[in-house]
Formats: C-alpha cells, sequence, structure tokens
C-alpha cells in the first residue's frame, strides 16, 4: 500500500474522522453535534504535532509526509467544515458566499505557503519559532464554537451580523503577518479546557436546530436538535 503508517498520523486522521461525520450530521440538520465535532477536530489537531515529534527515528519522506498530511486534513476540518456549518446556519446571500469563499481562499493560501516554508526548514534546518506568523486556520475550532454560543442569546439578525463580519476578520488574519506567541503547554492545556467546555455547553444546552429544509428564513430559530 502507498503512504507511511505509524502513530505519529492517527491524531490527524482523527481530526479528519471528526470532520467528515460532523459534515454529515450538520447535513443531517443536527447542528450541535456538527459544532461538537468541530471542536473535537481541534482538540486533536492540538496535539498531532506534539505526537509527531515524540517520534525520533523518522525518516525524511516520512516528516514530508506529515506536513502535507496535516495542511490536507486542516483544508477539509478547518476549511470546508466550518464553511458547510456557516452556511446552514444562515450565511446564504450572495454575499455570504463571497465572504465564505474569501475565508476558505486565505486559508489554502495560509497552508500552501507554510508548507513551503517548513519544507524548506526540513532541508535547511533552523531553530524552530515561538512565535506563528498570523492566525493558525486551526484556531476555528475555537472562535466559531464560542462564536455561536452567543447565538443563544441573540436574534437572528445580529448574530449573522456578527458572523459575517467575523468569518471575514479571520480569513484576513490568515494572510497578514503578525508574531502571534505559541502556547506553552500549560497554556495548551487550558486552552484545551476551554474548547472541551465550550463543546459541552453546546452538546448540552443548545436549544437551536437547523431548518428541516431550505425555505424557513429564520435557520437559528428554527433548529432541529439530535
Amino acid at each position: 500500500m502507498i503512504g507511511f503508517y505509524d502513530y505519529t498520523v492517527i491524531l490527524t486522521f482523527c481530526s479528519l474522522i471528526s470532520s467528515v461525520i460532523g459534515a454529515t450530521y450538520a447535513m443531517q440538520r443536527h447542528f450541535r453535534t456538527a459544532v461538537f465535532l468541530l471542536a473535537i477536530a481541534g482538540l486533536f489537531d492540538a496535539f498531532d504535532g506534539k505526537v509527531a515529534r515524540s517520534k525520533k527515528n523518522r525518516t525524511s519522506d516520512e516528516k514530508l509526509y506529515g506536513i502535507q498530511l496535516d495542511s490536507l486534513v486542516d483544508v477539509i476540518s478547518f476549511g470546508i467544515f466550518p464553511i458547510l456549518i456557516c452556511y446552514l446556519i444562515g450565511m446564504q446571500q450572495f454575499y455570504d458566499i463571497i465572504i465564505l469563499c474569501f475565508y476558505g481562499i486565505c486559508g489554502v493560501i495560509r497552508l500552501a505557503y507554510f508548507n513551503v516554508l517548513e519544507s524548506n526548514n526540513h532541508f535547511h534546518p533552523t531553530n524552530e519559532e515561538k512565535v506563528y506568523h498570523g492566525l493558525p486556520i486551526t484556531s476555528i475550532a475555537v472562535i466559531l464554537p464560542l462564536t455561536i454560543l452567543t447565538s443563544f442569546v441573540l436574534s437572528q439578525g445580529i448574530f449573522l451580523w456578527i458572523l459575517r463580519i467575523l468569518m471575514l476578520a479571520i480569513g484576513f488574519l490568515f494572510i497578514i503577518d503578525f508574531k502571534l506567541k505559541k502556547p506553552t503547554n500549560t497554556q495548551l492545556g487550558i486552552l484545551v479546557s476551554i474548547v472541551a467546555i465550550i463543546a459541552c455547553c453546546i452538546l448540552l444546552f443548545s436549544k437551536y436546530h437547523l431548518p428541516p429544509q431550505a425555505e424557513p428564513e429564520s435557520p437559528l430559530a428554527e433548529m432541529e436538535l439530535d
């Protein structure tokens, strides 16, 4: 079989599986489960790099394979999947589609650019930087569920405009070169705990569901729970 098979890619595949299952739930109108699985995909991604680096005897091909695999999964998990969720929630106007396309393009630009840099650094080793340049695409797994929590107290119209501005801003932040300090292990643990709490709140306490059909004008007001 083609490919490289070892424990270093397990969490990357878990992130992909969570996103694919979440997308099917979203299309079946099981909204809270879909958002929960987006957050879970983010949790898997938070640790896949650490797991990969724990194997000290990886070959050159295995390392490059891991770089490519991680980016391809990120396109699905934190690019396409959030776009699908936003569309089903109610971003369905022509200008919404433009915003979602912009978000997707910026995400792909970011991933392709850093794939090139990481591949070059692999052949010309340098000290690993302690900062991100721009906003990591995986941050949507925290930002979107947290934003969706506000839909519980906001009207649909206000919530959708917040979501539009947010997706547009995140797209810009993907490609703007500013420095963002990478979290320490302690900070990462706190972040993971926050994401887990958000995911559980959405799963357990959401009172909103996706519309059973495309006709309703208020998707958030008529979401159907699991």
